[in-house]
């Protein structure tokens, strides 16, 4: 998903993600069909979501960056260690509002 989110929003969204605790682990098995599955519930459900990759190095995490934004249609907010904040909004019950 391109990101279609202004600065402000971009910057909103830090602030909201900082006091958030990651609600999805993904391990030394790597990004699987279930883990994307429980993401994109997790999107649905809470719109901003942090992710804590603890599988692999800088460049195996970033690719699982990648195509978790990429498979779930959502925006990277921040990257931060081994922690990735995303944001997809909830065309039917948004519940963050800008």
């Amino acid at each position: 998903m391109q990101n279609t989110l202004s600065k402000t929003q971009m910057k909103t969204l830090k602030n909201l993600a900082h006091h958030l605790k990651p609600i999805i682990i993904i391990g030394q098995h790597g990004l699987s069909d279930n883990v994307l599955n429980e993401i994109e519930i997790a999107l649905d459900h809470h719109e901003l979501v942090k992710i804590k990759i603890a599988a692999g190095d800088r460049d195996d995490r970033e690719a699982i960056c990648l195509m978790i934004c990429e498979k779930t249609e959502a925006t990277k907010i921040q990257s931060i260690g081994k922690t990735l904040t995303i944001f997809r909004k909830n065309p039917k019950k948004p519940k963050i509002k800008f």
